[in-house]
């Protein structure tokens, strides 16, 4: 078989999806591997609007179910609507052809961080933590995380442009802890430069991907002083061009995501806990995002074309759905994603400004589905 010719897996009649048009790709998009349609539903106009009149969501860059009915969002600001609104206006700038990523003059420093229910519906705005977005020459805020192996279930929130990494209590109202300086980039042992993710390891160590100017995964101790780090620029295997996502599997796994390089490298710890060894390079992807790591198999997002790509711990591809960009379930990136445990789909899109939420198909094979990200229970 022809690997630049998309094709369905055999069991997708059997998994109970309807057959249906795949979105169409441009001349230069190749997907690779089995492809089939999406496992999911979209729900039309989820994410209901907050925000005061004349503004919408700006990129939804970070997103974290902490259940089906609270969802953490890291937003990157507001975007400014033009006025009078355009009657095509839907709820989101993406609807207007505003790009929040792109347009920058547009953006204000807003209700950065909040939560929403299961239905979309705003719960709670951290507007109080505005100020630490504030003056941005950048992107700011990029990931939200949690750990699962924290009982205090505290709040991580990544800011790539002034280099920052915070800590807040669960419901918001607490700053704990600050890692990094403000506006001052570095590559030693207490500074980061554009930083884009942390994941967290069953004995309680941390991992920061860092990020885009240091090329490196640093290794913290339970009580986050530096222990270690590896990676660092280049193009050999275990190298980085931007370490855009990292996250932990079992049997001691680390996926560290090489956004511009276009790979994953793949790491396992060792009895040294400063200490990780190489286990292999995944190439072969256009921009990817994203990641979630299940019991045996890992789910990306990569840009072109725009899609959704399961691999299993070989880094075999084993499906792949491209998501459509347009129409009023479009998405132009899927920036962050995260699963519930009901197993809906979060998207958060960076760039037409709105997290989606997906649904399984009834009747869906239960292994085209993303699950919760793995930890060790």
């Amino acid at each position: 078989m022809n690997k630049l010719t998309r094709v369905f897996l055999a069991a997708v009649g059997a998994a109970g999806l309807a057959a249906q048009t795949l979105p169409a790709l441009a001349a230069n998009e190749v997907v690779l591997g089995p492809v089939g349609p999406s496992p999911y539903d979209i729900i039309p106009a989820w994410h209901k609007p907050f925000a005061q009149a004349g503004y919408a969501f700006g990129g939804n860059s970070g997103v974290q179910a902490e259940s089906p009915d609270r969802i953490l969002i890291a937003m990157r600001g507001e975007a400014r609507l033009p006025q009078p609104i355009p009657p095509e206006y839907a709820g989101y700038a993406g609807s207007l052809g505003i790009n929040v990523l792109t347009d920058t003059d547009r953006r204000t420093w807003r209700n950065c961080l909040y939560e929403l229910d299961g239905d979309g519906n705003i719960i709670t705005i951290w507007n109080q933590w505005d100020i630490l977005c504030e003056n941005s020459e950048g992107p700011g805020p990029h990931r939200i995380r949690v750990s699962p192996y924290d009982p205090e279930r505290r709040v991580w929130v990544i800011n790539e442009t002034f280099h920052t990494i915070y800590v807040f209590s669960n419901d918001g109202s607490e700053l704990i802890m600050t890692l990094g300086e403000k506006n001052v980039p570095g590559d030693d042992k207490t500074h980061f430069a554009r930083p884009q993710d942390v994941a967290f390891l069953p004995d309680g160590r941390v991992l920061i991907a860092d990020g885009l100017d240091n090329h490196r995964i640093i290794i913290l101790d339970k009580n986050f002083d530096y222990l270690s780090e590896f990676g660092g620029f280049g193009t050999a295997p275990g190298q980085f061009n931007g370490v855009h996502s990292v996250a932990a599997g079992p049997n001691g796994l680390i996926f560290g995501l090489d956004r511009s390089g276009g790979r994953v490298n793949v790491f396992r710890t060792t009895a040294d806990p400063a200490v990780v060894e190489l286990v292999d390079t995944w190439t072969g992807f256009s921009l990817p995002l994203d990641m979630i790591v299940n019991e045996d198999s890992v789910w990306m997002t990569d840009l072109n074309p725009l899609r959704f790509i399961k691999l299993d711990f070989n880094g075999n591809r084993l499906y792949s759905w491209v998501v459509e960009r347009d129409g009023p379930t479009g998405f132009l990136e899927v920036h962050a994603f995260t699963v519930d445990s009901d197993l809906n789909l979060i998207g958060g899109d960076n760039q037409y400004g709105r997290s989606q939420k997906m649904v399984p198909k009834p009747g869906v094979d239960p292994d085209l589905l993303i699950k919760t990200p793995w930890y060790q229970r």
